[in-house]
């Protein structure tokens, strides 16, 4: 029988993390330790597992079957620690409480501002906790459970999760006002790919949809700047670094305000539709139901005055 006592839950999430990054120093990093001690820490687990957890190579770590095992078991122990401590957390916030909400760009840049504002009216005592994130880093968070709710892209792994789509949008190209491009009512999709892009995060849902897209023309997508945000973005379109693809709600504003030109775009799946994951609707707190409610209103009525 093993002895629960030799468990300790700081082994455990450099566990978790490690596995999460393929990396033992990634992992150490993200919990501010010496490489060296994050490998005793994981030897000594591995120990009183009785099995190796992990797979070590110069490229990295992986872990073997029975790590896999083991990570499954501590990302749900992780989770319920992480529920015990919102939980905690919400009786010193009063009866509202906070709302723990994920988010990527594209909904950060398209709908959700309006859905926020109008839900904060509705529930001023609720205290709205919002981070701008990855979509498979807010996947993450939901099944680690310091986020109760993300909106993520459609084409995220999500794994366990409960999901509807909650937002659909049309990508446009976005090009400096003197592009050989400008101006057209509609621009082929691969004749955008002979210009260098701007482009979110490579690992970004966005980014990943139009590099699929450029593959299915036989195609690369050549992305020249990666920034973190739809306003960087349009910020180095306009200086000249590329075009770029943005959903059409995100993208107006930025480029109204720097002279840029919005075409549509041919020969490519245009809609961008957003989901809302959550682990359990089921055990969603007061708060986010409340927002998933009016979410679900906004998809099945539309926006007010439409």
């Amino acid at each position: 029988m093993v002895n629960l006592n030799r468990f300790d839950l700081v082994s455990l999430r450099l566990f978790m993390a490690v596995v999460d990054a393929g990396s033992l120093t990634a992992g150490a990093d993200r919990f501010g330790i010496s490489l060296a001690a994050a490998s005793r820490r994981v030897i000594e687990l591995e120990h009183h597992c009785g099995k190796a957890l992990l797979q070590r190579s110069q490229r990295g770590v992986t872990a073997t079957s029975e790590g896999q095992a083991v990570h499954r078991h501590v990302i749900e122990l992780v989770a319920n620690l992480e529920r015990l401590a919102l939980a905690v957390d919400d009786m010193h916030a009063g009866a509202g409480g906070p709302l723990r909400l994920w988010a990527n760009p594209s909904a950060l840049g398209g709908f959700l501002p309006a859905v926020l504002a109008a839900y904060a009216q509705r529930h001023p005592d609720v205290r709205i906790d919002l981070e701008d994130a990855l979509s498979e880093d807010s996947v993450r968070a939901v099944a680690a459970g310091s986020a109760e709710l993300a909106v993520i892209g459609d084409n995220t792994p999500r794994e366990g999760l409960e999901t509807f789509v909650c937002n659909i949008d049309e990508v446009v190209l976005i090009t400096p006002p003197g592009h050989a491009l400008a101006g057209a009512a509609a621009v082929p999709f691969e004749r955008a790919l002979d210009y260098d892009f701007v482009s979110l995060s490579r690992t970004s849902s966005l980014t990943r949809k139009l590099s699929a897209a450029a593959e299915a023309h036989g195609r690369n997508l050549r992305i020249r700047v990666q920034a973190r945000s739809f306003d960087a973005m349009c910020r180095m379109v306009a200086a000249g670094l590329g075009v770029t693809v943005l959903p059409r709600t995100g993208a107006s504003m930025y480029a109204d305000a720097l002279g840029l030109k919005v075409m549509a775009l041919e020969g490519i799946d245009v809609q961008r539709r957003l989901l809302l994951a959550m682990r359990s609707r089921a055990a969603l707190s007061p708060a986010a139901s409340a927002l998933v409610e009016s979410i679900e209103a906004l998809v099945r009525d539309g926006p007010p005055g439409e």
